[in-house]
C-alpha cells in the first residue's frame, strides 16, 4: 500500500482555497421596521423560510445583530444593497 494514502480523511484548514472570498451578511437592529416587514424582506431577498426569517428577526432584535447569510463577497454586497434599499440596516463582514 502506498504510504501517501490513509484510510482517515483529514480536515482542510479554514485558510484553504475558496475561503479567501467568503463574507457574512449581517442584519442590524433598528427601531423603525416591524418584525413582519423584516421577515418579509428576509424571505424575499435572502431566500429564507418564514421560520428562519422569524428566528433572524428575533435574534437581531434581542442581540442587536444577526448573520443572515454567507457567501462570496460580491454576492453579499449585492444582497446588502438590496436590504438597505428596503430600509434595513446591514453590513458585510469578511
Amino acid at each position: 500500500m502506498d504510504s501517501n494514502f490513509t484510510s482517515r480523511p483529514q480536515k482542510l484548514s479554514s485558510e484553504g482555497i475558496g475561503h479567501q472570498n467568503q463574507a457574512k451578511l449581517v442584519l442590524h437592529n433598528d427601531d423603525v421596521n416591524s418584525f413582519d416587514y423584516v421577515m418579509e424582506v428576509l424571505v424575499e431577498i435572502c431566500d429564507h423560510s418564514m421560520t428562519q426569517a422569524e428566528q433572524c428577526a428575533t435574534i437581531t432584535h434581542f442581540k442587536g445583530k444577526c448573520e443572515v447569510r454567507s457567501g462570496s463577497v460580491t454576492e453579499m454586497r449585492e444582497l446588502r444593497y438590496k436590504l438597505i434599499s428596503r430600509g434595513l440596516n446591514a453590513s458585510v463582514d469578511n
